[in-house]
């Protein structure tokens, strides 16, 4: 299609480009998740990186790759991380915040945020073939049981189960409508190193989200009751299907077991990933949140490294200074650069039909990305 110019229709101003001042926005050598494609990740074509925006989301000091915050933090074998206050979003220490990783189960938390705001939590659900031949962890749902999505979250946050993820996403009208939905969600919140692949958190092509996301999704998941009630339980009673009884489900996170507290937080692993974390905890009326990415259990298991954090934190005075917050929604975008008289030129364009609906544009490339989708194992 040839788009002609006519001299004719209304003016249009165009402002010649302005030199863009060069500033640090995101960990500049981490752009894309470290490491090779693995296969799951080769399976479409190559996404583009997601975009630096034109500032660093949460404060300019969100930008380092380097290690901000008072002296003093525990040794972490994560290669990012991020000290958050729960309520106030105050950025006490972080470190690479905005590198970006795969995130492993620890995408779970979106998922579960994106279903809690859509979906009557007494919906009942009937259990697939197709949910419980998923790889990775499992819950324990199978065809023909009957589920409410308030027990199909459970699944998801206390065991992680990637079944219990793909019987939400079915219901959210499959997967690729589901994971746009997620995309939406996570910008609107102004989580813009993140981009699901997969409902579960396993590994696909463009796969990415950042500490500093983590820790602001997380923070606005704990905002939704249900959420925030669901994270925070040690067991729930879990319907059976066919011959199979119901059972105790239990809830995976040593955190909560182990660390007094605790009240919520998800953890993830793929080999692709490493292991993942983000977790809150209360002590002396004070909530803080942690997020931890691509870290390692030895020499010190990521739920007592987790720990360490939070301790450290706890002991950090009240009047600590933030070095960053954590938004409360995406940053207004910048506004246009302004006309130079001297230097415009001034063009006519004759209007056409747009070449293609925006959401089919959305849908192809969902589409696209979820064709290539392959499962790798996590837990």
């Amino acid at each position: 299609m040839t788009v002609l110019l006519a001299l004719a229709c209304p003016a249009v101003t165009v402002a010649k480009p302005q030199p863009v001042a060069s500033v640090t926005v995101g960990c500049a050598s981490q752009q894309v998740p470290p490491g090779p494609p693995v296969e799951e990740e080769k399976a479409a074509p190559a996404s583009a990186p997601l975009p630096w925006p034109p500032e660093p989301v949460g404060g300019p000091q969100m930008g380092t790759c380097d290690r901000i915050g008072p002296d003093g933090a525990p040794d972490l074998t994560a290669a990012s991380w991020v000290l958050a206050d729960l309520d106030t979003g105050a950025v006490l220490a972080a470190r690479a915040p905005h590198a970006r990783h795969r995130p492993a189960s620890t995408l779970k938390v979106l998922t579960a945020l994106t279903a809690v705001r859509e979906l009557n939590p007494d919906r009942v659900v009937q259990g697939t073939a197709e949910d419980q031949a998923i790889d990775g962890s499992k819950a324990g749902i199978g065809p023909g049981g009957q589920y409410t999505v308030r027990q199909l979250l459970a699944g998801l946050l206390l065991n992680s189960g990637n079944d219990t993820a793909e019987a939400l996403a079915r219901t959210m009208g499959g997967d690729g409508p589901t994971i746009a939905k997620m995309t939406v969600t996570a910008h609107e919140l102004g989580a813009l190193d993140t981009r699901p692949a997969t409902p579960s958190g396993l590994d696909g092509p463009g796969m990415a989200s950042s500490a500093y996301d983590l820790a602001l999704i997380f923070r606005a998941a704990m905002r939704e009751p249900l959420f925030a009630e669901t994270t925070g339980l040690h067991s729930i009673p879990f319907p059976g299907y066919g011959d199979h009884p119901g059972f105790v489900l239990y809830n995976s996170s040593k955190l909560l077991a182990h660390y007094e507290g605790t009240i919520g937080g998800k953890t993830g692993f793929t080999e692709a990933a490493r292991h993942t974390l983000v977790a809150a905890a209360e002590r002396g009326g004070r909530r803080l949140v942690v997020a931890l990415m691509r870290g390692e259990q030895s020499p010190t298991p990521m739920w007592r490294q987790g720990a360490r954090l939070l301790d450290w934190g706890f002991d950090l005075p009240a009047t600590t200074p933030a070095v960053g917050e954590l938004v409360d929604a995406a940053p207004a975008p910048p506004p246009p650069p302004v006309a130079d008289p001297a230097t415009s030129q001034t063009l006519a364009l004759k209007p056409v039909p747009p070449l293609l609906p925006v959401g089919l544009g959305v849908l192809a490339v969902t589409g696209m990305v979820i064709g290539g989708i392959a499962l790798r194992r996590r837990h």
